[in-house]
Formats: structure tokens, sequence, C-alpha cells
């Protein structure tokens, strides 16, 4: 079985040389790599890191002196949330790519963004935040199932994908009020399997925290022990 990995190996590494990807977000070649890379150095290298000092919870950077209003309510459900990067530009095409496009192995490049966050500094349980049924089969996948599936490779966790489920469909986040995302995922989740664990979601992008706070709120009825979670890109602006 090695030997005929080895030519197998051999001929995708000659594929690339020969004829070289493309990366997705400035549409240059990559150099072809042998690992086939879908975001090239340069624009990862574009992607502007959200800044230390940051809210010891929600993980949004500090302003001196103003205590952080996120999620002075959040109570103990959800223990932290980091972020990797701004959601800027490029990583918001990295994010459309990945979300409608149906470039799924651009999860690697936003994982390896993502894998020196510090709830990911041991071994831990991911779960990452499930998509409704009908959007899933439209997709194809859940894009945060593969952010966690690749993070798990980064990092030896492993991911619980059953975990949690959506136990009713809600309408998109995307143009709803604080307020109302809150109220759009209030009891959308559910839990199972995860009583005495630490878990840690993955998700794709991080707003309000609506969405992270209902998930987490589902584990925490369903026994888990602790819930922080990591997103690859956090928005601007006012929340």
């Amino acid at each position: 079985m090695a030997s005929a990995t080895r030519p197998l190996g051999s001929l995708r590494a000659f594929e690339r040389w020969l004829l070289p990807g493309e990366c997705l977000l400035c549409l240059q070649p990559t150099g072809g790599a042998p690992d086939d890379p879908l975001v090239c150095a340069v624009c990862r290298s574009r992607w502007r890191p959200v800044p230390d000092p940051v809210c010891g919870r929600c993980g949004q950077p500090e302003i001196p002196g103003l205590a952080c209003r996120l999620c002075a309510d959040w109570g103990e459900t959800l223990s932290r949330v980091r972020s990797a990067v701004w959601l800027d530009a490029g990583p918001r095409r990295a994010v459309h790519h990945l979300k409608y496009d149906g470039w799924w192995r651009v999860a690697e490049a936003m994982a390896d963004a993502m894998r020196r966050l510090e709830p990911l500094a041991h071994a831990q349980v991911l779960v990452p935040v499930p998509l409704a049924r009908r959007r899933e089969r439209e997709r194809g996948y859940n894009q945060s199932q593969r952010l966690a599936a690749a993070l798990a490779r980064w990092s030896g966790g492993r991911v619980l994908a059953g975990a949690l489920a959506r136990t009713r469909e809600t309408r998109s986040q995307t143009a709803l009020t604080p307020e109302a995302r809150r109220a759009n995922v209030e009891g959308a989740f559910g839990a199972r399997g995860v009583r005495g664990l630490a878990i840690v979601l993955v998700d794709d992008v991080f707003t309000t925290g609506a969405t992270l706070l209902a998930a987490a709120r589902a584990l925490r009825d369903a026994g888990a022990a602790r819930v922080d979670a990591v997103t690859f890109a956090r928005a601007r602006g006012p929340l």
C-alpha cells in the first residue's frame, strides 16, 4: 500500500507543478505547492488578527476605561470566545467561498489561522455549530463541520458532529438586529452525549454571539461542564 501511495503523491506534485493552482482570493498562481493551497501566502498575510487585549469572555477588543457591554448578560453559559481575524474583504471572500461556492477545502487555510486560539491550546472536544437540514442539503456540507475537522487535524482534538442539532428552522441572521438575532435562535438547538465534557464550539464568523450563546445554552442544559467557542473571523462595526 505504501509503495502505491508514493507514486500517487509524486503524480499529484507533478500535476501541481505543471498546472499550478490559482488563489481563490487574488486569482494568482499559488506556486505549484504539493499541498495545493486554495489561498496563497500573500493573501493570508493580509488577514488582520484580532488584536490584544480583548475581553476575557467574548473576545471583543477592549476599550480602555469601559466595561464590555457585548457579553454583560451572558452569565456562565458561554465561558470564552476567541476569533482569529477581522472580517475584512479577504476573509469575507474566503467565508463566502466556503459557505456558498462549494470550496470546502478553503477551511484548511482558515483553520490554519485559528489554530493558535486559546481555547484550542489543549486536545479538546470540538462541536461544530449545525446548519438547518435544508441549508445543509443545499450546500452539500456544513461549513462549521469542515472547519472543525481541519482544526482537529491541527490540534489532535476530536469532533462530535452529532452532539448538537437544530431543533427548528431559523431565518438567516445576516440582516437582523442584535435583539432580533437572539430571538431568532432562542431555543433553536438541542444537544446530547456531552455530559461532563469541556466543549469548544466551532463557527465561521462571530457577529453578536447570539448563535454561539444559544448553542452553548443547549450544550450546558445537556450537561456539558464548560463551553468555549472559536471562530475564524469577527465582524467589525457597532454591535
